[in-house]
């Protein structure tokens, strides 16, 4: 039996992860709708014992004895989230990030993110690659996917707090899927991230005619069909996070959170919609964080987490997206419900869209293939 033992693998910067596709934002829907299949059916894994957790998270002390030690603050932190995921990909990876806000004050991106692709036979490395557009355009085409089952299909209206990465590539997500999008109403903390998001939406989609800015949080969601919080901040008071209120919303509005969020005792009733990217997700957080678990991880999922452990839902009310694509459960039933749809982020996602982009670098002869070894020196 012949035996070889050279490892290659294929190192992607960003450019060519552009090349390569990472910015089809149609595709990129396409493909987190497949992943909620597998994860509906099962066939994948995470880290954590029930296979559904984030990944693994380097926390900072608010203090410590060592000077060179990094003090916690918000966005403050390293983490490695792994996967596997089966189906038509069957492969597996890791990304690893580390976030500071005060990168952007040295005119780098808050997290800086790289991507692992191995081999799930022998566990090598098949891609090492750029991972902030990889990152980014995944987390916005869960709304997208959300949007596609669960929005009005006359959706013209989309409200949107925070216009920044997590701001474009949502947007993008839901004009991807509701064609019919023609209106913007969008807050910002500064002048100069509305101006830039701005000239980015009058360049990039003529087809919204009618930008709005907006003073408050109550109007970018009254009158909206589509609503989305893509903020960033500091945990640990849901009072603090941005709030949304029953009254504020639209009848068949559809709201998609991948961010921090909190809700009034409106949107906790029974006849919103509560919808999840994962249940098992959810559930493997708040085995994990202290309680109330909203007070350590900001998305509308955990704080559906606090309320079942209080009574005030019951696991049947929450509902999962795969089982909605799957068909097993109905998407929008009519035209006047209103629907809140938790985004976590899963690194299956990052697995599945680092696939398809890796495959089409192969396909396109993108990147630059590096050897690991010829032979092993140790074995």
């Amino acid at each position: 039996m012949t035996t070889h033992t050279r490892i290659d693998f294929l190192y992607l910067s960003e450019q060519d992860m552009i090349r390569a596709g990472v910015t089809d934002m149609l595709a990129c829907v396409n493909t987190m709708e497949e992943v909620f299949d597998l994860l509906y059916k099962g066939d994948y894994r995470m880290a954590g014992a029930n296979n559904d957790s984030h990944g693994a998270l380097v926390c900072f002390p608010e203090d410590s004895p060592f000077p060179n030690m990094p003090r916690h603050a918000a966005d403050r932190r390293m983490m490695a989230m792994p996967a596997y995921l089966g189906g038509s990909f069957r492969t597996a990876g890791v990304k690893w990030y580390g976030s500071n806000v005060e990168n952007r004050e040295k005119g780098l991106p808050r997290s800086i993110l790289m991507f692992t692709l191995n081999d799930v036979d022998t566990g090598a490395p098949l891609a090492h690659m750029s991972a902030n557009l990889l990152s980014a355009y995944r987390t916005g085409a869960i709304p997208g996917v959300g949007a596609r089952h669960l929005a009005r299909k006359d959706s013209r209206v989309v409200g949107l707090l925070g216009p920044g990465v997590m701001g474009k590539t949502t947007l993008a997500a839901f004009l991807a899927v509701c064609p019919l999008i023609d209106t913007l109403k969008l807050k910002g903390r500064s002048q100069k991230s509305l101006e830039e998001f701005i000239d980015w939406v009058t360049q990039t989609y003529p087809q919204i005619t009618t930008i709005e800015v907006v003073d408050s949080i109550e109007d970018v969601v009254r009158g909206s069909d589509l609503v989305t919080y893509c903020t960033s901040g500091r945990t640990g008071n849901p009072s603090e996070y941005p709030l949304v209120k029953r009254e504020w919303v639209k009848p068949g509005a559809f709201l998609a959170m991948p961010a921090g969020c909190n809700i009034d005792e409106g949107m906790e009733q029974h006849d919103v919609r509560k919808v999840l990217d994962n249940i098992g997700l959810y559930q493997a957080w708040y085995a994990e964080l202290p309680k109330p678990a909203h007070n350590h991880v900001p998305v509308i999922g955990v704080h559906f987490m606090d309320m079942l452990e209080e009574g005030k839902l019951s696991l049947e009310q929450l509902e999962d997206i795969g089982k909605i694509i799957a068909g097993e459960a109905p998407g929008r039933r009519n035209d006047e419900e209103i629907i809140i749809m938790s985004v976590g982020g899963m690194p299956v996602e990052d697995v599945a869209w680092g696939t398809v982009v890796y495959r089409k670098a192969l396909e396109l002869g993108i990147g630059v293939k590096l050897n690991l070894w010829e032979t092993p020196a140790l074995r």
